[in-house]
């Protein structure tokens, strides 16, 4: 799937990217990945309940929470089944994201079209370290 320009623009241009199903497991790509993105430069927020931190960060258990603490969120990145989806983008809806990505393997039409309707760009069954660094590559970034 080819990355819209208007995708690229906001990763461009974000910050903030919530790392929603992050593991403090290092092997797990939910931890490489969040850790890929704090090399970038991102400000990365852990969003897993089960933890009080992941990588040094605190962690927290849902995406309003991380917003009240750490401020504007601007990218919701996914890595929970496609079934458990929904309830985290009606939570990215909730906080004014920008951008839902959903990772590898994880699409979900439904919860997507929630996000769209509320005016959120949303990416399915990519992983967003790969895109990066295909725009980067490609000096899109």
């Amino acid at each position: 799937m080819a990355i819209g320009e208007s995708v690229i623009e906001i990763v461009k241009q974000s910050e903030t990217i919530a790392v929603v199903g992050c593991s403090p497991t290092p092997y797990r790509d939910s931890n490489s990945v969040a850790r890929y993105l704090i090399e970038q430069g991102y400000h990365v927020v852990p969003i897993n309940p089960r933890y009080d931190t992941v990588l040094d960060l605190e962690a927290y258990a849902d995406l309003p929470s991380a917003r009240d603490s750490e401020g504007p969120i601007d990218i919701v990145n996914i890595f929970r089944a496609s079934e458990f989806v929904r309830p985290h983008v009606e939570e990215a809806v909730e906080i004014g994201t920008r951008l839902v990505w959903m990772q590898l393997g994880v699409t979900n039409e439904e919860a997507a079209q929630l996000a769209r309707d509320a005016g959120i760009a949303v990416v399915m069954d990519e992983c967003l370290r790969i895109r990066h660094k295909e725009m980067k590559r490609q000096g899109k970034l």
